[in-house]
């Protein structure tokens, strides 16, 4: 019975793994500092914070590169979180039209 419930415990464990291994797809140019910390891995919350307020300051982010600007992302977090980065949203418009 112990044996049971050891393995029921493992299996449950195991189910939640993916769920906090793996980021989903965020746009960079509209997600607000808390999902972007909840997305991006290497990412947190004042780093997030970071990344919003640059955004506002200096507009849309035109690549994923451009994180790097921010204080506190270097290109490992970018390659890290690279297909999860995505350029969207109003912002990235009004950028390519300027």
């Amino acid at each position: 019975m112990k044996i049971l419930h050891t393995l029921r415990h493992a299996v449950m464990a195991l189910a939640l793994l993916p769920a906090l291994a793996f980021a989903g797809p965020v746009d960079i140019n509209s997600a607000d500092a808390r999902t972007l910390a909840k997305e991006l891995q290497g990412v947190g919350l004042a780093r997030a914070q970071a990344i919003v307020e640059y955004r506002e300051k200096n507009g849309a982010f035109k690549r994923a590169e451009d994180l790097a600007q921010v204080k506190g992302i270097g290109m490992k977090v970018i390659e890290h979180n690279r297909e999860n980065i995505k350029l969207g949203g109003k912002a990235a418009a009004r950028a390519t039209a300027d």
